[in-house]
């Protein structure tokens, strides 16, 4: 049997979940309950300690990873344990690479289907759905998460909560981190104002779960009644335009009582013969999603049972609903969608909103249900046709009786229906009544009729005839109606799917509608914001502006045209070359509605593009600052240090420990360099301001210059004499194979050397530069090259995470590349690729470059001659 999961929510750090968790497994091992500790993380709180004080814990798994040793979970050892409950902290924990899985929460599920039960904790800020949401509310990315369904489907989950105000005083008090943290902890990330939005996500993301949990109990209980545990609020939309009215009256009654949801539906018929305007639907979907509600659609023949299930199965406390658009006698004939709801509706309240449609009748368009020639060509077959048969029924007068005369009538009447519809057959009914009555009824040649059976054969035949031509005219119209519901439905999703596939793009979806309807040209207009809508100059080109057109001449206004689709009061669709029928609106609303779309997202990836930039260089600052505040301080700091000692009166140096403190600052004054001028460097490269003067130059030559520079390690040589000479700058060369070879260098295992190859490819020579330290995942490799980027490492003293990256960029701007590979049998191997050398050198910097680069010159020999005084 499978293992219950519990798990302890928590708004932030410090709340007290893993103390929860331990008292919960304190409570169940003095019930006698078999538990034990399979990982836990004190982080250094005395009281979390004592709590876990008598409960057996498993001991960790040890791993090494980049010369540093970890401790993660054991799941063999807690299943071969075999207790009745595990106590795992951290939910969301990402395990050190090489482990069996990425996530923590995936060994618990192992330990789950081992029959384990486990308790675990996890703060919202982890949860995938509210990631972005936290990282906006206090600035700081979360890396470490956990899918919001791994934590839904916890057979238990409390929230731990804590008042803002208190998790502060116990911050004070140094009961969450330690003295030197505090203060800055206050003034960042726990600020009262980040507390309390954290403490509501995490409020409403339990209540949605214990929503969840309602559901299931009414639905395993077959409870169809509505509970009013929460409010809720369905709103019913027929896709006319009364819709933003019911929309904007249901969010006012929603927006009375907090946390109630808005839930707008509209019901489709199963036979998809009739529906709504799709251009009508689309805006009030934006506007319902825009206040905060949630679209949904259903199927259903039965309008009022339709809305009602749904409201039931969202457990909807009220019901928005418009007052009818019918005229007063449709009214008398049906009482209505409102009438027969509210009647219906039981503990839900109904609302009926009157709007400005509210009775000014409703004429949906209908298709013809046969050509103009068809019912033409039945006008001519009654006109002709009834005398015909007149004619060859007077010369068989002695065989046939009335009856069979008005059954050969008949007969007619439905050959005319056939043909030309309804209103050619009640002419053919009316004309044979008539011949019937003067040439065959009783006296004959008058329009008398002395018997009273004949009387109501002729009647009767009237009648018969009407009702076979209206069930013959209906069947045409119904099948003519499938038939372009058919058509419809095949060009929809022939448009869906382009969609799906991802060809939603403008150009491509107007040109599909040109295609699909024989059109010159479609072109989209759009009226500028601040043009105001004024009656009766839309056909001014001054008013509207072409977003895109395909074919022919462009439209310029909608009046242009054949056809015009408004989509909203900004954009809209026109159409040239032909116009198409009326059956047909519902479709070209469907592809306006797709083609504002397409505009919206073409616009929304170029304001992406032009903020991505921007969002990078914040990145890059941000991260800048935090290699100022850490990596550049710490060597200052150190020279600092060493400089004021020697400058003490109070301490007598001998000459060996001056010159050990003069070495300190002179070691730490060059990291300093270093570092400064990779940021120098990285900063020419995203600006695009790098001086550079390429040259042909021969590897062998380089390479022992680049080993030169190195403080020390074992490095390998193997480059043939032969090998021809590349182009590149000698001094960025240098460069990038002292950060490679010192980046293999920091991961060799100790014993183990660098070796660096050459050779000749093509038109191109590669330098290899291959370590055998722990390697890199293959799915982390492109990461390595990012700025200020370590990959896992925890010492924060070796660099800003510059070196790959400002590599790999001085590579590209020589017209050479970095890529990183496997090295058989571990470690990584990187392939540096430059061009071959032409006869001539080349000098590749322009003018303007030229003079950037003498200023960054300046300001690097102002850099050396104040670390060379700092030095002194």
């Amino acid at each position: 049997m499978r293992g219950r999961l519990r798990v302890y929510l928590g708004a932030a750090p410090g709340v007290g979940k893993t103390y929860a968790m331990l008292g919960e497994g304190r409570r169940r091992l003095d019930r006698g309950t078999d538990v034990v500790i399979g990982y836990l993380e004190t982080h250094g709180r005395s009281r979390t300690a004592e709590m876990a004080e008598g409960l057996e814990v498993v001991p960790r798994r040890t791993m090494t990873y980049r010369g540093a040793t970890f401790t993660e979970l054991d799941t063999d050892a807690v299943i071969a344990r075999a207790p009745r409950v595990a106590l795992v902290d951290e939910l969301a924990h990402t395990n050190v690479p090489g482990s069996r899985y990425s996530k923590r929460w995936q060994d618990i599920e192992e330990l789950l289907d081992a029959g384990i039960d486990v308790i675990s904790t996890v703060n919202i800020q982890h949860l995938d759905s509210v990631n972005d949401v936290v990282q906006q509310i206090t600035g700081v990315p979360q890396r470490e998460t956990v899918p919001d369904e791994v934590v839904r489907r916890a057979d238990q989950v409390e929230l731990v909560d804590m008042s803002p105000e208190a998790l502060r005083r116990r911050m004070a008090h140094g009961n969450v981190y330690p003295p030197e943290k505090v203060d800055a902890a206050l003034g960042n990330y726990f600020r009262v104002g980040n507390l309390t939005a954290l403490r509501e996500l995490a409020l409403l993301w339990l209540a949605d779960k214990v929503d969840d949990q309602l559901d299931r109990y009414r639905a395993d209980h077959d409870i169809s009644g509505t509970w009013e545990a929460r409010e809720r609020v369905v709103v019913a939309l027929s896709g006319g335009p009364e819709g933003d009215t019911l929309i904007r009256r249901a969010s006012r009654i929603a927006d009375r009582s907090r946390g109630t949801d808005l839930v707008a539906v509209h019901v489709t018929r199963s036979d998809g013969l009739t529906g709504a305007s799709p251009a009508n639907l689309a805006r009030q979907r934006a506007l319902v999603e825009s206040l905060g509600g949630i679209y949904r659609q259903v199927v259903g023949d039965d309008i009022p049972q339709a809305l009602l299930d749904f409201a039931r199965g969202v457990n909807a406390t009220q019901l928005v609903l418009g007052a009818s658009r019918r005229g007063r006698f449709a009214q008398i004939l049906s009482r209505g969608v409102g009438v027969d709801t509210t009647a219906l509706s039981g503990s839900i309240d109904v609302h009926m909103v009157t709007h400005e449609a509210v009775s000014r009748g409703r004429r949906p368009e209908r298709l013809s249900a046969l050509t103009r020639q068809r019912r033409m060509a039945g006008f001519l077959l009654a006109v002709a046709g009834m005398p015909l048969i007149t004619l060859v029924l007077a010369n068989l007068r002695r065989d046939l009786s009335l009856p069979s005369d008005i059954l050969m009538f008949l007969v007619g009447v439905i050959g005319v229906a056939l043909v030309g519809g309804l209103w050619p057959a009640l002419v053919a009914a009316l004309l044979g009544s008539a011949l019937l009555n003067y040439y065959f009824t009783p006296p004959l040649y008058e329009f008398t009729i002395t018997a009273r059976e004949n009387a109501l054969a002729l009647v009767v035949f009237l009648v018969v005839g009407a009702a076979v031509s209206a069930v013959v005219d209906l069947a045409a119209r119904r099948t003519r109606e499938a038939a372009q519901a058919s058509a419809d439905a095949s060009v929809l999703a022939t448009l869906s799917g382009s969609v799906l596939r991802g060809e939603s793009a403008l150009m491509d979806l107007m040109e599909r509608l040109r295609e699909t309807y024989g059109l010159t040209t479609v072109t989209l207009l759009e009226r500028p914001p601040d043009t105001p809508l004024t009656p009766g100059r839309q056909s001014d080109p001054q008013r509207w502006r072409i977003v895109a057109t395909v074919g022919d001449r462009p439209c310029t206004s909608p009046d242009d045209g054949d056809t015009d689709v408004q989509i909203d009061d900004e954009l809209s669709l026109v159409l040239c070359g032909r116009t198409p029928a009326a059956a047909a609106r519902r479709v070209l609303e469907a592809f306006a509605v797709q083609a504002a779309v397409a505009l919206r997202q073409q616009r929304l990836e170029e304001q992406a593009e032009q903020v991505r930039p921007l969002a990078e260089a914040d990145r890059m600052r941000t991260a800048l600052l935090s290699a100022v505040s850490h990596d550049l301080r710490t060597p200052l700091a150190s020279a600092k240090a060493a400089v004021e000692s020697m400058r003490s009166p109070d301490v007598h140096w001998s000459e060996e420990d001056r010159d050990e403190l003069v070495d300190t600052a002179a070691q730490s004054l060059d990291r300093l360099d270093g570092l400064v001028a990779n940021l120098l460097d990285m900063s020419r490269l995203q600006a695009g301001a790098l001086g550079m003067s390429t040259q042909s130059l021969a590897v062998e030559d380089v390479v022992p210059r680049a080993l030169d520079d190195l403080v020390s390690g074992d490095v390998r040589l193997q480059i043939p004499d032969d090998l021809p000479e590349v182009l590149a700058d000698p001094t960025l060369l240098e460069r990038v194979l002292v950060n490679l070879i010192s980046n293999a260098l920091r991961y060799t295992p100790a014993g183990e050397s660098v070796l660096v190859t050459a050779s000749a490819l093509g038109d191109s020579v590669e330098l290899r530069v291959i370590d055998r330290g722990p390697g890199i995942p293959e799915s982390d490799r492109d990461r390595v090259f990012q700025p200020f980027q370590r990959l896992g490492d925890r010492d924060n003293h070796t660099g800003v995470g510059l070196g790959l990256a400002l590599s790999r960029g001085l590579a590209e701007a020589m017209g050479g590349s970095i890529v990183p590979e496997e090295t058989p049998g571990g470690g990584v191997t990187m392939t540096l690729t430059l061009p071959l050398s032409p006869r001539k050198a080349v000098g590749r910097e322009p003018d303007d470059q030229i003079a950037h680069g003498a200023i960054l010159d300046q300001i690097e020999a102002w850099r050396d001659r104040v670390a060379g005084e700092g030095r002194t």
